[in-house]
């Protein structure tokens, strides 16, 4: 017989039950708070006039881009000097895009940074509208429209907010983990609250996936808008994802657990919208782009 006889009615033990009330009505006070505090911040787009649930103003952005810039580049071998013949290509191309586009109208201020890491094929955007290209990426981009290709579709990001917007999906993911460690936490076993917490976690880890996958199809559709109102053809999109499906890397990681979705994926995504778009009469855009050299490599 243990310690406590429990067919004993003259004999106290502990309750196990004692505290969740209090307990769990603090989780749920937490979590109520975490979406009030989400629902609210809530901006318009000044460039899509959607609704967007964003922390920071478009200012905020700006100088968030402004002040990780630096150190981003330094990550990543350091940025190549404007007297360098490539990083003039971007940096052209890339105005060119915004000067001929809805980019102009936005209050971003952008900027196009090519990064002399060669090992990484990678692009990506902070917010605000500091864009970044690898010469890993870089070199295996053959024509101009390549290249447009992947500024215009990191310019997408930028123009949508994504980051800002992820990062307001965070701080709510992080409070509703907090309201699930709360409320699930036990005085009488040690570490409950810890388990709960983790598994929680998982889960809003595998949500923020979800978005940042959603975003990079968001993003693509308006790298082809870009394109085709700058003057360059969005086929060479599709050439992009195949340069990106060539240089491998995923190897056989489920879906679920990439940011992006697989490059065949976006490719009949991409074949998909401009089907749909394109008409039998279509008339060839009117801006033609200003043709830009590739370098020749030693």
């Amino acid at each position: 017989m243990g310690i406590f006889d429990r067919n004993n009615p003259n004999q106290n033990y502990p309750n196990r039950a004692s505290g969740i009330g209090p307990r769990f009505i603090g989780a749920i006070i937490l979590a109520i708070i975490a979406f009030i505090m989400y629902m609210s911040q809530s901006q318009e787009n000044p460039v899509t006039g959607e609704k967007q649930h964003v922390s920071i103003s478009p200012a905020q952005e700006i100088r968030l881009g402004l002040e990780s810039a630096p150190a981003m580049s330094q990550k990543m071998g350091g940025e190549l000097p404007s007297s360098d013949p490539r990083a003039q290509r971007v940096e052209k191309l890339g105005q060119l895009i915004v000067s001929q586009t809805a980019a102009a109208k936005s209050p971003w201020k952008f900027r196009f940074h090519l990064l002399a890491d060669t090992k990484t094929v990678n692009a990506f955007a902070l917010p605000g509208g500091q864009i970044f290209i690898t010469l890993g990426l870089y070199d295996k981009l053959k024509t101009d429209d390549q290249l447009a290709g992947v500024l215009s579709h990191e310019m997408g990001h930028v123009i949508e907010r994504h980051s800002a917007q992820q990062m307001a999906k965070g701080q709510l993911g992080q409070l509703l983990v907090s309201a699930v460690a709360v409320g699930a936490s036990d005085p009488q076993q040690y570490g409950s609250g810890q388990t709960a917490a983790m598994v929680a976690s998982v889960v809003n880890q595998m949500v923020q996936l979800r978005y940042s996958r959603t975003d990079e199809s968001q993003a693509d559709i308006w790298g082809l808008k870009l394109m085709k109102q700058s003057g360059y053809d969005p086929n060479a999109l599709i050439q992009v994802m195949e340069i990106l499906k060539a240089s491998g890397g995923r190897g056989h990681t489920p879906e679920i657990f990439q940011s992006h979705p697989n490059p065949d994926l976006r490719i009949e995504q991409i074949k998909e919208y401009l089907k749909n778009t394109r008409t039998k009469n279509e008339p060839k855009s009117p801006i033609q782009p200003v043709p830009v050299t590739v370098p020749v490599h030693d």
